[in-house]
């Protein structure tokens, strides 16, 4: 089954009759998952391993560089593709790990005194959200805001929730993933869970030891989820990310008594400041900007039995029973692959081949150096994986759906994009794209990392998690926001003023390369697709464009834009 014969028919549809055309989408991403797509640029390059810096004649050609940018980042510019192309994947990978971090919490503070807020107003969630898109279109750290928002979807917490409007909790939270981005993954699950919004989220902060007498007892909310979403996950793994059997059958990792024992271990922990006379003060002790802490009275200190025969002893103190409990869940032999998997899935492609996630798997378990848990070596181990370099030439099935947060954001980046007011303020992505950051409905983030599609896909044993968000009503959306932002949402467009809060793409850059069609898509192809883009599709587009010859020059560029945008070659990243 060839995915040529759906593109041609989804670009010969009338542009503008949109649902007629996204009816079919999902049925045209799914079919261009399963297929390789004949015409496509291999455009290969062969890696030594990820431990030995390249030699100067394998560094990446431009189509490589931005390639690797669309995955490690929030998409390639011109400058990071020059950048790359003179330095090599290993070299850019380790200078951004050794930058600084990008602060979501000193972007507010410095960004309120704007706002015009009254004595007793505080930055809303619109100024949360300026935040992460003006440091996403931005920050120079761009990996490790890009690992923050993975992980994000994986360590899930949400605005949609009672503390929504504590905006600098929310980025303070946040910025607790940017700066672990690259720690130790023990380091990171503790923080995460000691943070008070997470400690909010799911059910630690004020959760007691027993008391029958007043029917107390340990809430299990963040004892399940922790091993079953942040660590373990519910079946045993082999290294490969397989499911280990037994007689036939998947072996759990843990049960409810397993969880009974992680309930006890956290309880008498409180926000910063709270004291066993304030315990029940809420509002008097509430503090989202620091760690919470223990109060020992409300902890329960009895024997409890955790995962693989370990027994934490009585009489200890809460941090001596949580950095056991957190020792259990980080050296349990399932996190290399479960957590490797994911961040895989999240990054680069959505059915990674079971070798990929064993060397992953590895990297996660010793960076080299005999250290377990090394983030930084982690990522590494997956951006310079011969699978991520070389893509479907490793793995017929490589790939993954572009998240439409992501397609959007990585549009203005491309595109250098910049407003009237200048600055980021994009206020309702939820309704373009059913996502935005730190805004899931549940702890189980907008999709599921194991969603199949009904059909053809979960037929052929293949994932399309974020899938799971498209609705005939979302493709719409997010349809007619790239119609806007690239018809109407570009710098030459009228109507600006100093308070015009567009977010408007620059079509300069390509202005020099109208007369030349070859060029203009090479480099269309180069910023968006990585050099992917297929023979047929650049067929279709050059008879498209150069129909419009005479016309505007900026409506032409848009209208290319447009169909690239929407075109399922470059929703599925390759």
């Amino acid at each position: 089954m060839k995915f040529n014969q759906y593109f041609i028919m989804g670009c010969q549809t009338n542009l503008f009759s949109e649902v007629s055309m996204f009816r079919c989408c999902v049925v045209i991403l799914v079919i261009f998952l399963l297929a390789s797509c004949g015409g496509e640029n291999t455009d290969e390059i062969s890696m030594p391993p990820p431990s030995v810096v390249p030699e100067p004649a394998l560094l990446p050609s431009k189509n490589q560089s931005a390639r690797f940018l669309n995955m490690a980042t929030f998409g390639a510019t011109l400058s990071n593709i020059e950048e790359l192309s003179n330095i090599g994947f290993e070299t850019w990978l380790d200078q951004q790990i050794a930058m600084p971090a990008s602060s979501h919490v000193a972007y507010l503070q410095a960004l309120e005194p704007n706002l015009n807020l009254s004595a007793d107003e505080k930055p809303d969630r619109n100024a949360r959200l300026e935040t992460w898109f003006t440091l996403a279109l931005t920050a120079e750290d761009q990996l490790r805001q890009r690992v923050a928002f993975a992980l994000s979807e994986i360590l899930v917490v949400s605005d949609q929730s009672a503390f929504g409007d504590d905006t600098y909790g929310l980025a303070n939270y946040y910025d607790l993933l940017v700066n672990n981005a690259f720690a130790n993954y023990r380091e990171l699950l503790e923080h995460v869970t000691l943070s008070p919004i997470m400690g909010m989220y799911l059910s630690v902060l004020g959760n007691e030891k027993p008391n029958e007498q007043a029917n107390i007892r340990p809430d299990e909310n963040y004892a399940r989820e922790v091993m079953q979403l942040f660590s373990i996950g519910l079946v045993e793994l082999n290294n490969d990310g397989s499911e280990k059997l037994q007689n036939g059958h998947t072996i759990a990792t843990y049960n409810q008594e397993t969880i009974k024992a992680f309930a006890h271990i956290y309880t008498g922990w409180n926000f910063n400041g709270t004291t066993a006379d304030t315990w029940w003060k809420f509002y008097r002790n509430y503090n989202t900007m620091e760690p919470m802490i223990a109060v020992e009275a409300f902890h329960d200190t009895s024997e409890k039995h955790l995962l693989n025969n370990v027994v934490v002893p009585a009489n200890q103190s809460a941090k001596q029973d949580l950095d056991m409990a957190l020792d259990n869940l980080f050296y349990h032999p399932n996190v290399a692959p479960f957590i490797g998997k994911q961040l895989i899935k999240k990054l680069v492609t959505s059915n990674p081949s079971p070798d990929y996630v064993a060397r992953v798997s590895a990297a996660f378990n010793d960076n080299g150096q005999g250290v377990r848990g090394d983030l930084a070596a982690l990522i590494k181990a997956i951006l310079l994986d011969k699978e991520a370099i070389n893509g479907t030439s490793s793995n017929a099935n490589f790939g993954k759906i572009r998240e439409p947060l992501l397609r959007a954001v990585h549009l203005w980046r491309a595109f250098n994009a910049s407003s009237p007011n200048e600055r980021f303020q994009f206020n309702w992505p939820d309704y373009a794209f059913a996502q935005a950051p730190l805004s899931a409905h549940h702890v189980f983030n907008f999709f599921s990392p194991d969603y199949a599609p009904p059909g053809i896909l979960s037929e052929h044993d293949l994932l399309a998690p974020e899938l799971e968000m498209v609705t005939e009503n979302y493709l719409t959306r997010t349809s007619n926001f790239l119609a806007y932002s690239t018809l109407w949402g570009h710098t030459e467009s009228e109507g600006e003023n100093q308070d015009d809060q567009r977010i408007l793409i620059d079509l300069s850059s390509l202005i020099p390369l109208v007369d030349n069609t070859e060029q203009l898509l090479a480099h269309l192809n180069m910023m968006l697709l990585g050099g992917k883009m297929s023979e047929p599709m650049q067929v279709i587009l050059t008879q498209a464009f150069d129909e419009t010859a005479g016309q505007e020059i900026n409506a032409r560029l848009s209208n290319l834009l447009f169909m690239i945008m929407i075109s399922a070659q470059y929703t599925v990243q390759k």
